[in-house]
């Protein structure tokens, strides 16, 4: 029996209940029963029935089962200006709204397990496509609904063990500005605290500072920091960087909760005597004293390529995997500043 084809090649038709069927060699209504979990059906059929579908890749149509139910599984989440936490989505909702689409937004919640039950469930829905900013190591697992035609767009870092296409920042430029800004007035001493490299984005952006160190002769050694970020890890960072024989004179925190973990950590005396650049906007950056110099990524473009690009791969879905790549700018309001 011929299996679909596709990927981002192009858009192919989806597995049936009588494609299972006719693959199992039983009646339509039988393979109704095992997908709505009859338990009268003998276990000869479910195993004949289970096997087609994974043969297949078989995914039971949940508007259907939302019509004969009347239950959809999904709810609706009417909050105040989710935007200023979030301004990539709130351009993703502008985007989506201004062609006449409506957007079903979930949160990941950093955990893998709740990312990958949203997005199956997503891909269920039969949904038009997905915009998904990754957590996970490995998705693998939705190749199959990119064969089977699912747009799916990568936000911020790609997805892992897939082709599709992806908009994100210029990481290793904007930590090369943020080293070199420091560097300019003075410091020799720079250190890095960031994200996991088990992340792109954290992975990307050490591996840039190590290269900014490399290219003034500087040791990375003692100086670059990336872990999981957590009070206890920043605080150790923190201690291995300002008390060591060497203590560095300056930081560059990898985003935004890095640096407000190290600004927690060190207080604001601390934090003033050294010049600090951070990656990612920080909510009141301007309050701090000095105020925060960063690194700013453009959220909003970010957000509205990310439409752009879905719109693109679902008129044409054979068209090459795209990765955008966003500039940032460097914001300078005196933590930067400071000299050593």
């Amino acid at each position: 029996m011929s299996r679909p084809v596709g990927g981002n090649g192009g858009r192919s038709k989806r597995p049936t209940m009588v494609d299972v069927a006719r693959e199992a060699g039983v009646a339509l209504r039988t393979v109704s029963r095992v997908v709505n979990n009859d338990p009268t059906v003998g276990p000869e059929y479910v195993a004949r029935i289970e096997a087609a579908i994974a043969a297949l890749n078989y995914r039971p149509d949940e508007r259907a089962r939302q019509l004969r139910t009347g239950v959809t599984g999904t709810i609706g989440a009417a909050v105040r200006r989710i935007a200023e936490v979030n301004p990539a989505l709130a351009a993703i909702e502008h985007a989506a709204r201004t062609s006449g689409q409506t957007l079903l937004a979930a949160s990941t919640d950093f955990d893998e397990a709740r990312e990958r039950e949203i997005l199956v469930s997503m891909c269920r829905q039969r949904l038009d496509g997905i915009i998904v900013e990754p957590i996970g190591e490995n998705h693998a697992y939705l190749e199959p609904e990119l064969e089977a035609g699912m747009p799916l767009v990568s936000m911020d870092r790609p997805m892992a063990g897939i082709s599709a296409d992806c908009v994100m920042s210029d990481n290793a430029a904007g930590i090369g500005m943020a080293f070199h800004h420091l560097y300019r007035h003075g410091h020799r001493r720079i250190a890095y605290i960031g994200d996991s490299e088990r992340v792109f984005s954290g992975r990307e952006r050490a591996a840039a500072f190590r290269a900014a160190l490399g290219a003034h002769g500087r040791p990375a050694e003692g100086l670059v920091h990336p872990g999981e970020i957590t009070p206890e890890r920043v605080a150790a960072a923190l201690e291995a960087t300002l008390h060591g024989p060497e203590p560095a004179t300056a930081l560059v925190t990898g985003n935004m909760d890095t640096t407000l973990a190290v600004l927690r950590h060190l207080g604001p005396q601390a934090a003033s005597r050294l010049g600090i650049v951070g990656f990612d906007e920080v909510p009141l950056a301007d309050l701090i004293r000095p105020a925060l110099t960063v690194v700013a990524q453009e959220t909003s473009t970010i957000g509205r390529t990310a439409v752009e690009l879905l719109r693109a791969r679902i008129a044409d879905p054979a068209r090459p995997a795209q990765s955008v790549i966003v500039p940032v700018t460097l914001t300078t309001r005196g933590s930067g500043e400071v000299p050593a």
